[in-house]
């Protein structure tokens, strides 16, 4: 029996056009933040994950000569998650110094899902086996509702297979990406003792990894850990952020059509071969940001959001389906660049003066490095400016990003950006195209 597909045009758009519309529906709400504040642990699980996904994931593309019975078409599951977690006290705030006088030391939060899978028989399918991705809302709640509020999230996610371990268990892993609505931010009238949060809607970014045990045909139970960072990227003070280690448990329903028909397992490598290459990646971005200005040894708050501005143009090789790495030149502007005030005293209004243009735009060189997987490709890079002036352009920084395919070549882009691994920067909010890119389509068979 044969499979019969909807055209791999049709299935672009559908794919395309659903992402686009949630992204659409979050961005509105407000900007979203950066990608990853805790750059050294990111960095470490960003490797780890990508090395040892593929490593197994090699293992799942052995030929298989025995026939199959297999879904027909995309997967489909819903999943429900309870996640309690410890709050990281990084600032006084947390040890009673609030208006109730109370630790704050736990959260708990309820999670609905829903992912898909690609088409059987697809390219994707065979490359990224046990692969999903979808979207999910959470609700959070702090127990300190005075001050922290009780957050709502819309988010992304994706989570992928890293080795079966037999009997129906699997350990896999899973990212979340999206924007949380209804914090209580600062205010020095209303909630002054709130020197954590400065902004009513803040991104949501959750990093995890968790246990899959097979109950059943179509029902599953998953356990793990995750890291969980809350921060409105710059763009208000304050931005200390919220950060929560904890665990989470949930179940699982695949409510994907019971209609199967024998598959004939191939080698889909050897069919498709991966032409290795190079492409070219082009994105312009923007954003606005706050500023702290040093003055007398000490950080003062400009009151003023600037603009940035900027543009990146990578020549990446292609390695494999699932990993590029290049070079990239980095244009940026920034307003808030090398930005100044003069005889600054506490409680007074003074003056912060701008200095002349070119003090606030650079040129850059990055080595950058992505992770590809269906729909989403994360990505890091390192770099330093080459031509500049000011002291605000001196030393390094590093990049964040998440690419969100919304055809075969063009993306939209979120990242940010810091300094010297520590200290924020900007948001880079954008559109992008690759050039010259020769991956086959994942949904192509």
């Amino acid at each position: 029996m044969d499979i019969n597909f909807v055209t791999e045009s049709k299935i672009q758009k559908r794919i395309g056009f659903t992402f686009f519309y949630y992204f659409t529906i979050i961005f509105n709400y407000s900007i979203v933040s950066k990608l990853l504040m805790n750059n050294r642990i990111c960095f470490l699980l960003f490797f780890v994950a990508f090395s040892l996904s593929n490593a197994f994931g090699q293992n799942l593309l052995t030929k298989i000569d025995s026939t199959s019975r297999e879904k027909v078409g995309y997967s489909h599951h819903i999943a429900v998650e309870f996640r309690p977690a410890s709050v990281l006290a990084s600032s006084p705030f947390y040890k009673e110094h609030n208006g109730q006088e109370q630790r704050i030391r736990s959260a708990f939060s309820g999670h609905l899902k829903y992912s898909f899978g690609l088409p059987t028989g697809s390219l994707g399918k065979e490359v990224f086996r046990n692969t999903e991705q979808g979207i999910g809302i959470a609700y959070f709640s702090f127990r300190r509702g005075q001050e922290f509020g009780s957050p709502v999230a819309t988010y992304f996610f994706q989570n992928a297979e890293i080795a079966n371990l037999g009997k129906g268990l699997s350990l896999g892993y899973e990212w979340n990406f999206g924007l949380s609505t209804g914090w209580k931010p600062y205010n020095p009238q209303t909630n002054p003792e709130n020197l954590i949060v400065g902004s009513r809607e803040n991104a949501y970014i959750n990093l995890g990894m968790f246990l899959k045990w097979r109950l059943m045909d179509r029902l599953s139970v998953t356990g793990g850990a995750d890291i969980t960072h809350f921060s409105n990227g710059n763009t208000e003070y304050p931005n200390a952020g919220v950060n929560m280690l904890g665990g989470k448990i949930g179940l699982q329903y695949d409510v994907s059509k019971l209609v199967t028909v024998d598959v004939k397992a191939t080698n889909t490598l050897q069919a498709h071969a991966f032409p290795k290459h190079i492409s070219y990646d082009l994105v312009v971005f923007g954003s606005w940001r706050r500023k702290g200005v040093y003055s007398f040894g000490s950080q003062v708050a400009s009151p003023h959001k600037y603009p940035v501005v900027g543009a990146y143009f990578a020549p990446m090789y292609n390695v494999s389906y699932r990993f590029r790495t290049g070079l990239s030149l980095d244009g940026i502007y920034d307003g808030s660049a090398n930005v100044y005030t003069e005889d600054y005293i506490v409680g007074t209004q003074q003056q912060f003066f701008k200095p002349n243009w070119n003090q606030q735009v650079a040129l850059g060189i990055s080595a950058r490095a992505e992770y590809i997987m269906p729909i989403f490709t994360i990505g890091i890079g390192l770099g330093k400016n080459v031509l500049y002036k000011g002291a605000d352009f001196n030393g390094t920084y590093q990049s964040f990003a998440l690419k969100i395919g919304t055809s075969r070549s063009s993306f939209l882009h979120i990242g940010y950006n810091l300094k010297d691994f520590h200290e924020p920067n900007y948001l880079m909010l954008g559109l992008g195209y690759r050039f010259h890119n020769k991956t086959p389509s994942f949904l192509g068979h």
